[in-house]
């Protein structure tokens, strides 16, 4: 759901999407009953999940039946592509926030806006309310969110003999606290990952400074000095041999260096934490993200994953209801519990017994919300394409193969070219 599930073969599929002109989308209410086609990403335990919430909804709307149908997050993403080109899309869609746009500027997906009668969202958090808006329309639902954390090891602070993380704390100070950390330990334990490694890093810092990742017409928000700031940060870091060596970080994939206790504190997010304290006996913490402006963190809940109705869809009302049933009944809370994220709406994140690390995940964001800010615009078609670039430049400059300016020169004239095709 976001930075760790961006594959260049998925990439390659979305592209084959062509626009389809809306056919069906008959708003007005049919009699009899009628059948929905539902797809979502995820694995077999999340079916199980599913197969619960649906026999529910099914129980209270006995005149819509639902045909179910789930793959991995890469085989989903090339059936949707090939699907909806095809104009076989199903009714409802589970939809990731990075091909937002993409799947509705190409006209395959309904404006939700006219179904506001069968779908309530006075209830989602106030940090998701609009998530999901493209131009206007309301082309996906959030049923989960989370925000940037920093989960880190009180032990290991606390053996370096440096305070833990608190709000207000900056980014010299972040930087520093690594340093200290890896040097107490001789290297055997890193202060951290390198954090120009994800652009969601330098998303938040943009945000700390008013700016965003993404303009609201889809065009870079940031310029070429401020990206070899960020980068110029990162590769000090690396050249000081303070944060996690890159190489070592490629070979425990699709492990992450927390869970095996090679560094003290991650930046990501907030929903890792579950992730993590599973498989690492040390205690974890989540804490604040850095920032240089007290006042502006630059956070934001970002939506885990959204719901969408085909634009082809001849059951527009009946899929809104669905969609209304999964985001808002308490019950469909309890049953999925955080497996798509925590709940988007009041109602159902008071449904859940959240204990541990969950717990912990929901305090931080109740910590924090006062200063969570409205979620970006959805990004622009490509964005995933830009991401894996930027993550295969940051690995080039941090191995030492290009420099700075080499490394910022290759991400802006791929960025261009990607936002232009």
């Amino acid at each position: 759901m976001g930075v760790m599930k961006r594959f260049t073969t998925v990439l390659a599929a979305a592209s084959l999407l062509f626009a389809v002109a809306a056919c069906g989308g008959d708003d007005e209410a049919e009699s009899g009953p009628v059948t929905l086609r539902y797809s979502w990403w995820g694995n077999a335990d999340r079916a199980a999940l599913m197969q619960k919430a649906i026999d529910l909804f099914q129980t209270k709307n006995p005149d819509i039946k639902i045909t179910p149908s789930f793959q991995e997050f890469e085989a989903y993403w090339q059936k949707m592509a090939t699907d909806t080109a095809g104009g076989n899309a199903p009714d409802v869609l589970q939809m990731d926030f990075a091909y937002l746009r993409e799947y509705a500027d190409r006209g395959v997906l309904y404006d939700l806006k006219k179904q506001q009668g069968s779908l309530g969202l006075d209830d989602l958090l106030e940090g998701l309310k609009g998530a999901g808006e493209v131009d206007g329309g309301q082309y996906g639902v959030p049923v989960g969110g989370n925000t940037w954390g920093y989960v880190y090891s009180p032990a290991a602070y606390a053996k370096a003999g440096v305070p833990e993380p608190k709000l207000g704390w900056t980014w010299n100070d972040y930087r520093s606290a690594m340093e200290k950390i890896t040097r107490s330990t001789g290297g055997k334990m890193y202060g951290g990952g390198n954090y120009i490694g994800t652009y969601y890093n330098l998303e938040v810092q943009l945000r700390q400074e008013g700016k965003l990742l993404y303009t609201e017409d889809g065009k870079l928000g940031f310029d070429k000095p401020r990206l070899a700031k960020f980068f110029t940060e990162g590769k000090q870091l690396a050249d000081a041999d303070i944060v996690l060596p890159v190489d070592k970080g490629v070979q425990i994939k699709p492990k992450f260096a927390l869970e095996l206790d090679l560094i003290a504190g991650e930046l990501g997010w907030d929903n890792f934490m579950a992730r993590y304290a599973a498989a690492t006996k040390t205690e974890l913490k989540l804490g604040p993200v850095p920032s240089d402006n007290p006042a502006q963190l630059g956070q934001y809940l970002k939506p885990a994953m959204l719901l969408s109705v085909s634009a082809r869809s001849k059951h527009p009302e009946q899929s809104a209801k669905l969609i209304d049933f999964m985001i808002n009944d308490p019950e469909v809370g309890a049953i999925f519990g955080a497996n798509r994220g925590l709940p988007a709406t009041n109602a159902q994140r008071a449904a859940v017994q959240l204990e541990g690390p969950l717990a912990t995940v929901a305090a931080y964001e109740e910590s924090i919300k006062g200063q969570l800010e409205k979620a970006p615009p959805a990004p622009p078609k490509g964005a995933g394409t830009i991401e894996q670039a930027f993550i295969r430049i940051s690995e080039e400059l941090q191995y030492g193969r290009i420099g700075v300016d080499q490394a910022v020169d290759q991400f802006f004239t791929e960025a261009a070219e990607t936002l232009e095709s």
